[in-house]
């Protein structure tokens, strides 16, 4: 058979990490090979499989028998083998034997092999990858096992943060959010994450507003239909989750505190932008890599190219399969500041800035004070940084739809329906 037309599953190490985070399972891998082992450690770790608690056992089929002879059954075995086709679908008899009901099974099978393919299907194996094991194409493999349990279509997230307090990554994260919905008449929600002192809302010339506060407090309760309540309605396709901006108690979050927030929101619109405050605690570490695309901004002197160095390395380390966080640096040619050049500071950082936005202190200043995005001004300067952000981050380029063809507020949170899984499921 030729290759294009082949249902097995290819592991191309190149392929492209899709928009999918698998749900809360329990998996156990047997494989046969030191290879194969690493790639799904490697998987393990990834941002995707946060949920996921992953095994990895050597010994391939026969450790899987035996193993299952005295312990319950996971949600997903995965076996490799070197078996021959028939000796394999033998010993598979075999596991199936001492597996619970509802166990699913995927097979890393070293053998192109269109009949043995069949068997295992006839088998109800769940799905068949061929050797050499990748993380990304395995972690893919997975999310169609369990497509139904991530049924709508993700959008994406969009975290934005500053290298030291005080560099303008807020109001970057608000005009690369107004530049997004306009230019591409895509929905965007914005999410001010610094509740005690977000700004989102005086940029936005609105009144500050509990909405992120209640959406965090009522996190069992939240929904699409709860979330689009709290918003405040900035335009035709962007919306804001304003931080109340008081001091009458601490803000002290765990952990995980906005991640049902964040699941929420991003299954409802293609873009969910968040503004995250410049400390380093426990919820902001795990926001930044959860994230798909990370915007650093940095004013380049010597604290910004430190805590830049360190962010990098650190979200890096933690976001081995994900592309490096992107790096803005803003108010170049400050006046009377002795600046490191944006090349050295590129050097360092190990990566090329994606826009450097000029000192311009009067242009933002009247922007902040009237309650305008300065992203509304001329094609030139910091309205081109803008929208050179906004295309980088989302991949997108100027949407050919007219600017004021939009859809309510109403079908802000209309779901997106996901495309089925089209894969073959024979010759």
């Amino acid at each position: 058979m030729a290759e294009h037309s082949s249902p097995i599953r290819s592991s191309d190490p190149s392929a492209a990490r899709g928009n999918v985070r698998i749900p809360r399972i329990t998996i156990h891998a047997f494989c046969d090979s030191a290879d194969a082992a690493g790639a799904i450690e490697a998987a393990a770790r990834d941002r995707q499989m946060a949920k996921a608690h992953v095994a990895v056992r050597t010994g391939g089929m026969a450790a899987a028998i035996a193993h299952y002879r005295g312990d319950t059954t996971p949600n997903l075995i995965v076996i490799e083998t070197r078996l021959p086709g028939d000796e394999f679908l033998a010993e598979l008899d075999r596991l199936a034997e001492v597996c619970d009901p509802g166990t699913k099974l995927m097979v890393i099978g070293h053998a192109n092999d269109i009949a043995f393919y069949r068997e295992l299907m006839d088998r109800k194996v769940s799905e068949y990858m061929l050797a050499p094991v990748a993380p990304l194409p395995f972690i893919s493999a997975i999310a169609s096992i369990y497509g139904e349990a991530g049924k709508g279509k993700l959008g994406q997230v969009l975290a934005f943060v500053g290298a030291k307090g005080g560099v303008g990554s807020s109001t970057i994260a608000h005009n690369v959010s107004w530049t997004i919905a306009r230019r591409f008449s895509s929905n965007v929600v914005l999410a001010d994450m610094d509740l005690p002192f977000g700004t989102a809302s005086l940029d936005f010339d609105k009144d500050a507003s509990q909405g992120i506060a209640d959406a965090i407090q009522d996190s069992a309760r939240l929904d699409d239909v709860l979330l689009d309540r709290l918003l405040t309605k900035c335009g035709d396709h962007l919306s804001l989750l304003s931080a109340p901006a008081m001091l009458e108690r601490p803000f002290d979050f765990q952990e995980g505190t906005f991640e049902p927030l964040i699941e929420v929101a991003q299954a409802s619109v293609p873009y969910l932008v968040l503004d995250v405050p410049h400390v380093w605690s426990s919820w902001t570490r795990r926001t930044l890599i959860a994230a798909d695309e990370i915007v650093i901004t940095a004013e380049p002197d010597l604290a910004g190219l430190r805590n830049a160095r360190n962010l990098f390395g650190v979200l890096r380390q933690a976001r081995p399969n994900d592309p490096a966080p992107r790096l803005v640096l803003n108010r170049v040619g400050m006046p009377r500041r002795e600046e490191i050049k944006p090349a050295e500071f590129a050097k360092s950082v190990g990566t090329e800035p994606i826009a450097c936005i000029p000192y311009d202190a009067g242009l933002f200043v009247s922007a902040a004070n009237k309650g305008v995005m300065v992203a509304e001004g001329s094609a030139k300067g910091p309205a081109k940084a803008f929208r050179d952000i906004a295309e980088t981050v989302t991949g997108r380029q100027q949407s050919k739809a007219g600017r004021n063809g939009g859809s309510p507020l109403g079908s802000l949170f209309a779901r997106m329906v996901s495309k089925k899984d089209t894969r073959a499921k024979g010759a």
